[in-house]
């Protein structure tokens, strides 16, 4: 196809369906020209359509339902963009491209919402839904003729979405209803939120919306999770507020998140003017009068809502009343999870002369479900050992439905639990799904027959006898055998890397920038590597063998090769590094470092049974930011034996180099407080772990106490704020090196 195209200036609007200047839209080639045979100007051209093409699609796919391109031309499209804007270095600042994640985020902003994001009263009780109707209609009186709208109650995590000039700029957790974190990249990556606005849309707009994960979707990312020996989500509404708090954006790019608009925060020329609109909702009556005529402006704008089939319109209470009776009815048949329903006034007026109070609106009430619980019997109970060591124990059930689902199995969370409950094998259980999704056993209905009980448990006197008659929980790992502790309420299995339930984690985090970042080492590749037989404990890594690699599927041999150099040049790692790349309890990349600084050689740390660890214990306690806790757990993991045991292995594989500890340098920021905002050249966590290593402190907030503010770029208002009102001195990254190296401290490290 030709290359040329029309210039597209950066301000133009998207191009609706029936643009004739754009050929990507309806019936597009996906034939290309070579990119490397493209004049800059003609690519930054095409790259423009392609980008109003790729939104448009979005648009059709995600919020209309009614996409015009198959998947697979879609997906061309879409890597065309992505090959002009890598080959010619284009800015991608608001491009379909940008959903895919960027560089990890060192910590969550806390940002300032537009307005108030206000919760509403609930309640299951229809007397309580009567008497908000009571009190709506006499606080309007005869002002306002009282009509409701009802939606469904989403039950996900609510956030703000804030459109400026129609492109999308920022978007925040609703956190304490005043403030929230910024998730502006995270929520960026979901692809049915535009990047810019449609049709006649406000200057500055700032909408509620509810991230959530679909039914369907969720089903299939756990099952994922499942089989790469991950641990699944408890419920959607986990998975997605889960997901929106990872500092990584790549990470939440590859989670089937989606998100529904329901309500307008702030409208107008700009933020200001959004804000004083948003103190009296009958200013926004420019935009809608009422909160079912707000549904269609938000859908017109290229926002994505429930189908306009699930939100009613209705006369009266009763009215309410009666569709949320029929919507529980209709509930397991939505690909979304609901608890309810949401009733509001719908006139925007009679919204504003009802006013808010300072936690909630008054004009709206959630009608809420009831849960849901059924009865069954206990047919097993088996206990799983997660990555961490954590033991839970399952209770394998006779299948039951339960609200539509059929449920074969339920958490009994701990063994405390267990003991309150009393629950065995062979008891009748009644189940319900805690959060509505999650199946847990709620009570013991009936005791079952004591032949019910395999190998005799809850047949002997004591704890797990007649007197507290439910299932015995093991003393040993399942797993490894090793001896199982408790903390608290929850068990652990003490095998530590021995325990092969742990190993894959152990391994994965070993080979992390935060243990000896081994490249081309991620999670696909040691499943893959385990499954074969070849990754059987940490030792083996540094025993692959170049045929066997290269013989595996995707593999080759410089697949192969490149591995193997990066374990080769991972064989003597400095002290710190190895210390952090063991998943000690407890011990990240900056306490690693302060331990190897104390101890300096691998060989002053107990390796053997006969080191005296209660001496041990008590020189760890002299560490910097090691207290009797930390000290406590780093004592028994290297008194278990299985541990012990895997390390030697390893030090006969791996040799840790001693610190070299420049004394003149050791102490060098000694007594200043360092807080990090924006962008660095590094990390700003290796930042923080960088001045600690040389005795300063790094906090993540500014106060009285602190002797720098550090800004990259792009950074966080909050902190600078704080700096002027606390006149803490705010220096570049370029003053930060000057500072560092007039002490003797090289950066970047």
């Amino acid at each position: 196809m030709s290359e040329q195209a029309p210039d597209t200036g950066a301000d133009a609007e998207p191009s609706s369906d029936d643009d004739p200047e754009n050929p990507y839209l309806r019936d597009p080639s996906t034939e290309f020209d070579p990119a490397e045979t493209l004049s800059r100007e003609d690519a930054e051209a095409q790259a423009e359509l392609l980008r109003e093409a790729v939104r448009e699609h979005d648009r059709r796919y995600y919020v209309e339902n009614d996409p015009v391109v198959a998947d697979r031309t879609y997906d061309t499209l879409f890597a065309r963009l992505e090959e002009l804007e890598s080959t010619f270095d284009l800015d991608r600042t608001d491009s379909p491209t940008g959903r895919v994640g960027g560089e990890p985020l060192d910590e969550l902003e806390t940002v300032d919402h537009v307005a108030p994001m206000l919760s509403i009263d609930q309640s299951g009780e229809v007397a309580d839904v009567r008497a908000f109707d009571e009190r709506v209609r006499r606080e309007v009186g005869d002002e306002y003729e009282v009509d409701y709208v009802c939606e469904p109650k989403f039950d996900g995590l609510s956030v703000e979405v804030v459109y400026e000039d129609g492109r999308y700029t920022r978007a925040a957790t609703r956190g304490d209803g005043e403030r929230g974190d910024d998730v502006t990249r995270q929520v960026r990556t979901i692809e049915s939120i535009p990047e810019r606005l449609r049709g006649d849309h406000p200057d500055f707009l700032a909408v509620r919306g509810e991230v959530f994960m679909p039914r369907d979707a969720f089903r299939e990312h756990n099952r994922e999770r499942v089989e790469r020996d991950e641990e699944p989500f408890a419920n959607p509404r986990n998975a997605a507020a889960g997901s929106l708090r990872q500092l990584d954006p790549a990470v939440v790019a590859e989670r089937p998140l989606d998100c529904f608009f329901y309500d307008v925060l702030g409208v107008g020329d700009d933020w200001d003017d959004a804000v004083d609109a948003t103190a009296d909702a009958a200013e926004t009556s420019e935009w809608f009068e009422t909160n079912l005529e707000e549904y269609e402006r938000l859908r017109e704008w290229g926002l994505q809502t429930v189908d306009l089939d699930e939100v009613e319109r209705v006369d009266d209470v009763d009215g309410a009343i009666a569709y949320r009776d029929d919507l529980m009815e209709r509930r397991e048949g939505l690909n979304f999870e609901i608890d309810g329903t949401v009733i509001k006034v719908n006139d925007r007026a009679a919204c504003a002369a009802l006013g808010v109070t300072s936690r909630h609106v008054r004009w709206a009430f959630a009608y809420k479900f009831p849960a849901r619980s059924e009865v069954t019997r206990v047919t097993d109970i088996v206990v799983q050992v997660g990555r961490t060591g954590r033991l839970t124990p399952v209770a394998l059930l006779d299948p039951v439905d339960v609200g539509g689902v059929t449920v074969s199995r339920a958490t009994l969370h701990n063994p405390e639990e267990i003991a309150r409950l009393g629950v065995a094998v062979g008891d009748t259980v009644r189940v319900k799904r805690a959060g509505d999704v999650i199946p847990q056993v709620a009570e013991v209905v009936e005791k079952g027959e004591s032949h019910d009980r395999e190998d005799g448990e809850g047949s002997e006197d004591g704890p797990d006898g007649p007197e507290n008659d439910h299932y015995a929980f093991p003393e040993h790992c399942p797993v490894c055998d090793s001896p199982v502790e408790r903390d608290g309420p929850v068990a652990f299995c003490t095998g530590g890397l021995a325990c092969d339930a742990q190993l894959e984690r152990a391994i994965g985090h070993y080979a992390t920038r935060r243990g000896l970042d081994i490249e081309g080492l991620g999670e696909e590749r040691i499943e893959q590597l385990r499954d074969a037989g070849l990754l059987d404990s940490l030792p083996a890594l540094y025993r692959l063998g170049r045929e066997e690699l290269a013989d595996l599927e995707g593999w080759g041999e410089t697949s192969a090769d490149n591995l193997l150099r990066e374990v080769e040049d991972a064989r003597e790692p400095p002290l710190g590094d190895f210390l952090s790349a063991l998943s000690i309890p407890s011990v990240g990349y900056s306490t690693a470092n302060n331990l190897a600084r104390e101890f300096e050689r691998i060989e002053a740390f107990p390796l053997d049974a006969d080191a005296d660890f209660d001496a041990f214990e008590g020189r760890l306690q002299t560490v910097p930011d090691v207290g009797p806790t930390v000290a406590r757990t780093v004592r028994e993991f290297f008194e278990s034996e299985e541990n012990r045991a895997v390390l030697n292995d390893l030090l006969g594989e791996v040799d840790p180099q001693p610190v070299d500890v420049d004394e003149g340098t050791a102490d060098a920021l000694d007594g200043l407080t360092f807080v990090f905002t924006g962008s660095l050249s590094m990390s700003r966590s290796d930042a923080q772990e960088l001045v600690r290593s040389y005795g300063a402190n790094a906090t993540g907030s500014v106060s009285g106490n602190t002797d720098y503010l550090v800004v990259g770029e792009n950074p966080g208002q909050t902190k600078r704020d704080d700096a002027e009102a606390n006149d803490v001195p705010v220096i570049d990254e370029d003053e930060f090196r000057e500072l560092l190296e007039e002490r003797g401290v090289e950066y970047p490290a």
